[in-house]
Formats: structure tokens, sequence, C-alpha cells
């Protein structure tokens, strides 16, 4: 392959070639059993060199998260939250205390425990199990939930967590963004209050692993109307026929939201199935080129019975399925930003070290307007992602607004991560510097919770009055 680049002076990599072949490789979960935490990885971090982080390459202060002195804080405990360098105004800042104690304990965490284990994870499209009971530690999984929250806490707080998730890995904020979202707020929104008790708890500390599965081979964006996955009332079981597709920790999983059509009513309904039940099947996707560490897979349903107790109470219809989506939304928009912010401030430390010239690329004109217009981006999507989640916390949301917003985030961060991309050269390409898995990442992002297209059309119908699906 050519290389865009000139290689007579390449900075040093900000992968530590120290680690690779030191994570350790995954066995298929079993049912019940949880991943392991991995210590080795404790302290280690993908450097430049070996003493010096990518943030502190790029200028920023400790920990290896960059950061401005402007954004510095004491919060009540006496520890410093600092803002992101890519949080150019400060928006962070307006959270509450507790929330900035709770969002600078994950940033440590995540710094220490995630980010040395995703690239190796990625290469191998394996998702890292080590990191599932730091998450659960670190208190990001049910933060949404009444029952599981460890705070109250503000929808802004939890996209700046999405955020934080996606700035350090997409396909681990993935992971938590389906365990918390999807499935831990299907069941908090449309389950009885005997299925909020029983699922929460465990899914919150990650001793249940879950899934949501809507999307099917032959129904994606029409989902409304198309479903084909059947549900049938027999004797006090319901009987599942039927496939999906694009199941996010599907081959991971102990239970799994499934959305079939009842046969009765032909209404959309919602079941909680557990992963172990005859006539369950999943099978991995493989040969992707976008969140590759995801573990998606193909379901098939043959027969499959449950209890009549495994129908959500509150899920009846599409509307219901439609209510749970508009909620996650939102956090996939702040997760988007995430990834944007993680390719910028790879792209920023690169060429702060690279030299043509006889100087940093970082000294050239056209390479300093590809950073700028990417930390536009990332500045004009916060603020609306802001606004849009303080709307959920106000009760005033509707489907148009976090579409708006998935739309706009996720659009801006394509452009972004082209941007950072391109500054780094043919160095971008690979995973070595930083940007590549984020540039890669993006485009599942861009798809996933509603393409482009069909969030462009809720919001066209909220200002038209018409809809234009088909």
């Amino acid at each position: 392959m050519r290389v865009l680049d000139d290689p007579g002076r390449s900075p040093l990599r900000l992968h530590n070639s120290g680690h690779r072949g030191r994570t350790t490789r995954h066995q298929p979960r079993s049912t019940g059993q949880e991943g392991s935490p991995n210590g080795s990885a404790a302290g280690a971090v993908r450097s430049y060199n070996r003493h010096e982080t990518r943030a502190e390459a790029a200028g920023a202060v400790s920990n290896g998260i960059s950061t401005t002195r402007r954004g510095v804080q004491q919060d009540m405990s006496g520890e410093e939250f600092q803002t992101l360098a890519s949080d150019f105004y400060g928006f962070a800042e307006e959270l509450t205390p507790q929330e900035r104690r709770h969002l600078a304990a994950l940033r440590t965490r995540l710094e220490r425990d995630v980010r040395p284990l995703v690239d190796e994870a990625w290469e191998r499209a394996e998702f890292p199990m080590e990191v599932v009971p730091v998450l659960a530690e670190a208190r990001v999984i049910g933060l949404g939930a009444e029952l599981t929250r460890p705070f109250p806490n503000s929808a802004v707080f939890r996209g700046w967590t999405a955020l934080e998730l996606g700035r350090v890995d997409a396909s681990v904020a993935t992971f938590v963004g389906v365990q918390n979202g999807l499935v831990m707020g299907t069941i908090d929104v449309c389950g009885s209050d005997e299925q909020r008790r029983e699922w929460l708890p465990r899914l919150a500390d990650a001793s249940v692993i879950g899934a949501f599965a809507l999307t099917e081979p032959l129904s994606g964006s029409d989902a409304a109307r198309g479903l084909r996955t059947t549900a049938e009332l027999v004797g006090g079981e319901w009987v599942l026929n039927g496939a999906k597709r694009w199941i996010g920790n599907a081959t991971l999983a102990d239970v799994v939201v499934v959305w079939a059509k009842d046969v009765a009513d032909g209404q959309v309904k919602g079941f909680l199935v557990p992963t172990s039940t005859p006539g369950f099947t999943a099978t991995k996707i493989e040969r992707k080129v976008s969140l590759r560490a995801v573990q998606n897979a193909d379901i098939v349903l043959d027969d499959v019975r449950v209890h009549e107790s495994a129908k959500l109470a509150g899920a009846n219809g599409f509307r219901d399925t439609a209510h749970v989506l508009r909620l996650t939304r939102a956090e996939v928009a702040w997760q988007a930003i995430g990834v944007a912010v993680g390719a910028y401030e790879a792209a920023l430390a690169y060429t702060k070290e690279r030299e043509q010239f006889g100087k940093p690329i970082a000294a050239h004109q056209l390479v300093q307007e590809k950073l700028v217009r990417s930390l536009g981006n990332i500045t004009a999507s916060i603020a609306l992602c802001t606004k849009v989640s303080r709307m959920l916390d106000a009760g005033t949301q509707r489907d148009e607004h976090s579409a708006l917003a998935k739309l706009v985030a996720t659009r801006l961060m394509r452009e972004t991560v082209a941007l950072c991309r391109e500054a780094c050269g043919g160095n971008g390409i690979v995973s070595d510097y930083g940007v590549g898995r984020f540039f890669a990442d993006a485009e599942a992002i861009y798809s996933y919770e509603g393409t482009y297209d069909m969030n462009a059309l809720i919001v066209g119908r909220a200002i038209t009055g018409h809809g234009a699906f088909a």
C-alpha cells in the first residue's frame, strides 16, 4: 500500500507494543458467569513513548485525560474534576458536584482498565469480557432506573457518561447502551413491578447480560409494519417463531428482549426470553468492518416456548417499542460525540508530534483548519445534546427532538472522524495511532438506532404534518 504521508520521520506509535499479546482471550460466556477482571491492565495507558500519555503529548495534564486548567474544579469531596479540552465551552462544568465526581471516577477506570484492552479486542473481533466487572463496579449500568441508580441524576449526566464511554471505545459504549438503555430501559418502562424487581438489579451489576431483539433479516427501518417474528399464546405459554439479525450482545446474553407480532391481534409485543430456552440459537455475525468487538448475532426462534409471565406487561404495541427507542436515541447521539472526541484527541496528539517540512504538522494552516472544524462539530453537538437531554428531564422531549439530535450528532461525527483520519495521513488507517478504530466504528453508529434517513423522516413529519415513510 502506498502511504500518503512521507515516512521520513514517523512519530513514536501511540500503541505501546508491550501490551500486545497480554490481553486474555475470553471463552464464550456460559450462562450465569461473569467475565473476570484483568489485573495486568492497571496503570497501562497507550502512549507516544513509555512515559508520556496520548493526552499529555497533546499538551494536557494529569492521568492521560485531555483537560484545560480553566475546567479544573474542586467538588465537595476535594477531588478535582477536569473538563475535557474538547469540551471547549465547558458544558460539563454545569453538572452537579456528585455527577462530576461519578464522571471523574468513571474516566479514571476507563483509562486504566479499559483503554489498554480495546485495540486488541477490536482486531480479534472479540468482546473483552474483562471490562464487564469494571463497568459494573463503576456503576455505569442502571443509571437511569430508579430501582438501580446509585444517586438521583440527570439525563445530561447520563449523556456525558455515554460520551466518556464512546471516547475510549465505541464497542464498549455499545455494550453498555444495549444493557443499560435498550434492555433495562425496556424492562423499566414496559415491565411489571415484579419483572423490574427480578431483572433490573441483576442487569445493573452485570451478573446477567441482556440483548434487545427487534431488527430482522427482512425488517429493519419498517419494523413498525414489517415485523415477521410471531408470538402465539397456547395453553398458558407464548410460542415464538422467527428470526432476528444484528442483535448486539446476543452471543453473550443470558436473557433477550424479543419483539414479536401477536398472531391474535397483530400487535407487536415484548417478551423476556432466556437464551437457554430450547429452540433459541444465536450465531455471531462475522467479517464486520465496524464495531468489531460488539458481538452482533443472527437469532433463530424455533417454537421457543416461554411462560405467559415472560410477556412484558406494558409492551402491547409498537408505540411502546418506539417509546423505549426515543429514550435511548439521544444517548446514542452522546455516544457519537464521544467517538468524535476520541478521534479528535488522537489526531491532535499525533499532529503535535509528527514533523514534516521541519516542524510539527499541527503548525500548518490546513491541518489546523481540520482540527478546528472537528472541534466546532463536537462543540455544536454537545450544545444540541445538552438541550435535548434537558428536555427529557423536563418531560418535554418528543420523538422528533431525539431524532434530530441523533441525526445531527452522527452526521457531524462522521465528518469529524474523516477529518481526523485525513490529518493523520496514511497512519490514520491503522489502529496504532488511535484514529482508525474510531473512523471505522463511526459507520455503525451512523446507522443503528435509526438511520440518518429515517430520523430525517421523523423530523420531517413533525415540521410538515406529512408522513413520507412509504
